[in-house]
């Protein structure tokens, strides 16, 4: 029995089974890296942001002259005019691609695993038979908590129907992608927003007043002092969540909540790596300003490069 994470949105394959800390509702793009962007502390941030995550932990491990050759090779697939430097507009087009990877790697994972009849499209009776079909023969008697079961099948159906916009009942690889990934759709985030409202709302009032908001993430044990954090959130809940300051969150605030389109990231990452290292202050790198500032560039976001290679030989 495979599940599918539906509370935080992220691909594992299968059901809900449990609701995520509340940090995890808000729907950024992929994240640039899991550490906070300090250079005073360090540039991990960058690191992970111009490599990708996982490729950051091997280039670590490179000696000085291998990381030399890759970075070169990175640097001549960032640089798409071929004129020798590295400009915003580049810089902030790989970056976004490193995290329109992580997507891509996911559906193409399973794609193979839900496409029964490989025609190409994944239909929802083949979706439901992979993920449920065993306990769908038995109408889930032996799951110990059978109603959520039933429930999740539900909620799968309907984030289904909602990606598949033509209404087929098949879902080409955009429209799986959609159901996968709904919070990257803009014509899914009413369905993003209607799923977090159900995770969140216990009394089930179609809305999350601040105990539910708080109960989300935070369950006080006996003889516990609040934690100043929970005392934040709560100001947070107040002054800044409940924007017309009814006590609730109801679906337009929880939209303004979790997912926010004010902020790029990747274009945030891209000028400050190239504040960083652009010596002569043209506004674009060459390549010998990254490679005078090679500490700090492979310790960024740009080197994904074992996903580099294999994008390579693909061509």
């Amino acid at each position: 029995m495979q599940l599918l994470f539906l509370g935080t949105l992220a691909l594992f394959v299968g059901v809900t089974v449990a609701v995520p800390a509340q940090e995890k509702r808000v729907h950024h793009k992929p994240d640039l890296s899991d550490h906070v962007h300090d250079d005073a502390h360090g540039y991990q941030y960058d690191h992970e942001a111009f490599l990708g995550k996982e490729e950051a932990k091997t280039f670590d491990q490179l000696s000085p002259e291998e990381s030399k050759e890759r970075l070169g090779k990175i640097v001549d697939r960032i640089d798409t005019d071929k004129d020798g430097f590295i400009s915003h507009a580049e810089l902030h087009y790989w970056i976004k691609h490193r995290q329109r990877r992580y997507i891509e790697e996911n559906v193409n994972k399973h794609w193979k695993e839900y496409d029964q009849n490989k025609d190409g499209k994944i239909g929802w009776i083949e979706y439901k038979n992979t993920t449920y079909g065993y306990y769908m023969d038995t109408e889930f008697d032996d799951v110990e908590d059978k109603a959520s079961y039933k429930a999740m099948l539900t909620r799968d159906e309907r984030r289904f129907k909602s990606a598949d916009r033509d209404g087929d009942g098949v879902a080409t690889r955009e429209e799986f992608t959609a159901f996968l990934h709904p919070e990257e759709f803009d014509y899914m985030r009413d369905i993003v927003i209607q799923e977090t409202i159900e995770d969140i709302d216990k009394n089930g009032d179609g809305k999350i007043d601040l105990q539910e908001y708080i109960g989300d993430m935070y369950t006080p044990e006996s003889g516990e002092s609040e934690p100043d954090w929970v005392t934040t959130e709560k100001k947070h809940f107040s002054e800044f969540r409940d924007m017309n300051k009814d006590g609730y969150l109801d679906a337009s605030e929880v939209s303004h909540w979790i997912l926010p389109t004010e902020v790029d990231h990747a274009d945030n990452e891209a000028r400050h790596l190239i504040h960083e290292t652009d010596k002569d202050n043209d506004g674009r790198l060459s390549f010998s300003e990254i490679m005078d500032k090679m500490d700090f560039i492979k310790v960024s976001t740009i080197t994904d490069y074992g996903t580099l290679v294999e994008e390579h030989d693909e061509l």
